[in-house]
């Protein structure tokens, strides 16, 4: 398996997994590489994901930074308490993780629901924020009563989360997802038939492991890699925006002062008028006016852009970083 090999050259790069327990006995599970004094960059990952979802850009971060790649609530082998999946609870602890691990003012790297999260702790921490990049962040397609149900992350990730939630006939979240994936209409009912029925073998031969199929391509292979280890109560809080309390998406964007990135994955709407993609052109020019010191970054790659193009990635926090410097040095 691609990952699995992946993971490998992450040890041997020196990183090592640890686990922080804070006040309220939240446990928050990360990854570390040596410091040698080198700018500290915390990574945040996107939903369904885990800090193992950066083995392809970690060996060669480890060479620039002091990295710092967490499993977020919910998400990993970090806690899993329903009540802690909102957005201020989770960037408090985020920040806690900052003053007391970091333990000094950080670049943020989020991706998707990652992102929003980076984008809260530079509006309300800018102290210990040094610059951010967010990476394909779903703003303003995640506002409920706009466009919600008609975007890509809400058909084929929260709906589906929520009738699993509220239903018995099935247990396992990753088969229940796959009969119900919006991607699957690309591929044909006879195709995803197909797709289930040697999952549902793989998943009875290999209850421990999990889901790969060789014939699929590594982006949705990956994307199942850690899915076991999601609370899918995480996305629920998506579907009935519970998450989002306390979230002023404008407001957020308008307080960040620190130089920012916005990678923005390929996107479109479709003959449905369904939101492919985690942002609408109108999304993106939104997001990057509110921001004052933002650069946009339009990339032709899948969601995950730090494992389809780890090279643009990685060049775009050493481009940060670089402004960083420059500007401490003229200061």
């Amino acid at each position: 398996m691609k990952d699995k090999n992946g993971i490998k050259k992450v040890w041997k790069a020196g990183f090592i997994e640890k686990t922080v327990e804070l006040k309220d006995k939240t446990l928050l599970n990360y990854a570390e590489n040596q410091s040698n004094g080198k700018m500290p960059l915390l990574l945040i990952h996107g939903q369904t994901g885990a800090w193992k979802n950066y083995w392809p850009v970690l060996p060669i971060l480890a060479k620039d930074f002091h990295v710092y790649a967490i499993d977020c609530h919910g998400h990993g082998k970090s806690s899993k308490n329903p009540s802690k999946y909102k957005s201020k609870l989770m960037g408090d602890d985020l920040i806690w993780f900052i003053e007391n691990i970091i333990g000094r003012a950080t670049i943020i790297s989020g991706h998707s629901s990652g992102g929003l999260l980076t984008a809260w702790i530079a509006a309300n921490a800018p102290q210990y924020v040094e610059g951010i990049v967010l990476e394909d962040p779903p703003f303003f397609s995640t506002e409920k009563g706009i466009r919600w149900e008609k975007s890509f992350a809400y058909l084929d990730t929260y709906e589906p989360i929520h009738r699993f939630i509220n239903q018995n006939d099935e247990t396992d979240w990753v088969l229940f997802y796959l009969k119900n994936a919006l991607w699957g209409k690309f591929i044909g009912k006879n195709g995803m038939n197909n797709i289930i029925k040697s999952a549902t073998k793989y998943r009875k031969k290999n209850p421990n492991k999990p889901l790969y199929l060789f014939y699929l391509p590594s982006s949705i292979n990956s994307m199942f890699y850690n899915l076991d280890q999601y609370d899918v109560h995480f996305g629920e809080s998506f579907y009935n925006s519970s998450w989002f309390e306390d979230f002023n998406q404008s407001k957020i964007l308008n307080n960040i002062k620190c130089p920012s990135f916005l990678l923005r994955a390929k996107a479109s709407i479709d003959k449905d008028g369904i939101l492919m993609g985690a942002m609408s052109n109108e999304d993106v020019e939104k997001v990057h006016k509110l921001i004052k010191n933002n650069y946009l970054i339009e990339i032709k790659s899948g969601h995950n852009i730090h494992y389809e193009k780890p090279k643009i990635f990685i060049e775009t926090l050493q481009r940060l970083l670089g402004l960083i410097n420059k500007a401490k040095t003229s200061a």
